[in-house]
């Protein structure tokens, strides 16, 4: 009877060392499958973060291509703007000279103005040939982009907003404002002006008779 209790108590304990190996065994499983996780979870985010980088450096060389082109295509745009002032001068002086109550009407300012208007063609042909060109105006709408109204002048025989005399020519460059226009653009005759105006002529009809 002894004996029997005695294996059964081993049997037991054999069944127990089983038991505990067994969830040992699980315990080692479930770790390894952790490891496991685990490390595909690291290389997922490698993998975004490599994914990032390279988006990153996409985009860097993306505005550094946009840079170069832009500092080829318009590295003279500051010179050029300033270049302008020359063009300017040049039609100041012959307007001036034009206005000059001595030198009206005389040889000497026909001559002078042929020398001027050649200096002048000639700076627009070099302007032209490194692609900046005058912005057309006069009778043009006016356009905010290229434009930029400095006064209205009432004229009933043009639409509203037409460009009719220019200040200071505008200049693109390519495809880029150099400088807008300044101009003056037509609005309609104010109706109680019309009203007045009529008002007149009838007095006068009246004052006539």
């Amino acid at each position: 009877m002894e004996k029997e209790k005695v294996t059964n108590h081993n049997q037991m304990k054999d069944d127990e060392k089983i038991k505990d190996k067994e969830n040992s065994n699980q315990e080692i499983n479930n770790d390894k499958e952790t490891k496991e996780l685990s490390s595909d979870d690291k290389i997922k985010d490698l993998e975004d973060k490599l994914a990032r980088s390279y988006a990153e450096m996409e985009n860097q060389r993306r505005r550094y291509e946009k840079e170069k082109d832009d500092a080829f295509e318009y590295g003279g745009f500051s010179f050029a703007r300033e270049s302008l002032n020359l063009i300017d001068n040049l039609e100041r002086s012959r307007t001036s000279l034009e206005n000059d109550e001595i030198l009206k009407n005389t040889d000497a300012l026909k001559k002078i103005r042929e020398h001027l208007d050649i200096i002048h063609k000639d700076m627009l042909s070099i302007l032209k040939k490194n692609n900046i060109e005058p912005i057309k105006s006069i009778n043009e709408k006016l356009d905010p982009n290229l434009h930029q109204a400095m006064m209205e002048v009432e004229d009933d025989q043009k639409e509203p907003g037409t460009i009719v005399q220019e200040i200071q020519k505008g200049f693109m460059m390519k495809d880029r404002l150099l400088r807008p226009s300044l101009v003056c653009v037509s609005k309609k005759i104010e109706k109680i002006k019309e009203k007045n105006k009529k008002t007149d002529e009838i007095q006068q009809n009246k004052d006539k008779n």
